[in-house]
């Protein structure tokens, strides 16, 4: 697919993400910010970046999807750097995001993030499972963070 098509599918996916965000609004739904949600659900508020176009949230399903205006990768304070894909998906469940498509994490060489989990609500530490379990600290993740655009995922 040629960069034109991408830059144009990412803009659709935006309007019509924006779009469902005004019809809930119109609905009468609150919506908080991702970094709330995730709270909510005892994960660090700072696992997606700062720059996040939008978010949906099917809580009958546990199904999220998150939008990003690029492919971007962020620099945490423990050294550890994510890359994320335009369009995260993921399973949100209590101290624990499953099944994710669209975040990488850099080991060695870069492989794809496929479970973020807290094991408990005073647990200090964030468990990454990307063909290996590796913990990081949970401190590391509080806040979103600047990320820097990326050339492809």
């Amino acid at each position: 697919m040629g960069r034109n098509q991408s830059t144009i599918m990412a803009v659709s996916n935006v309007v019509e993400e924006k779009a469902k965000w005004i019809f809930n609004k119109l609905k009468g739904k609150p919506t908080k910010s991702l970094p709330e949600l995730l709270r909510e659900y005892n994960l660090p508020g700072g696992l997606f970046p700062q720059n996040i176009t939008c978010y949906e949230f099917d809580e009958t399903k546990a199904k999220l999807i998150v939008y990003l205006p690029n492919p971007c990768e962020v620099s945490f304070k423990d050294s550890s750097v994510l890359r994320y894909a335009t369009r995260v998906k993921a399973i949100l469940l209590r101290g624990k995001l499953m099944g994710i498509e669209g975040i990488k994490t850099k080991v060695l060489v870069w492989v794809k993030v496929t479970s973020v989990a807290v094991e408990g609500y005073k647990s200090d530490k964030v468990w990454f499972t990307a063909g290996v379990k590796k913990p990081r600290p949970k401190v590391a993740y509080d806040t979103p963070h600047d990320a820097r655009r990326v050339e492809e995922f």
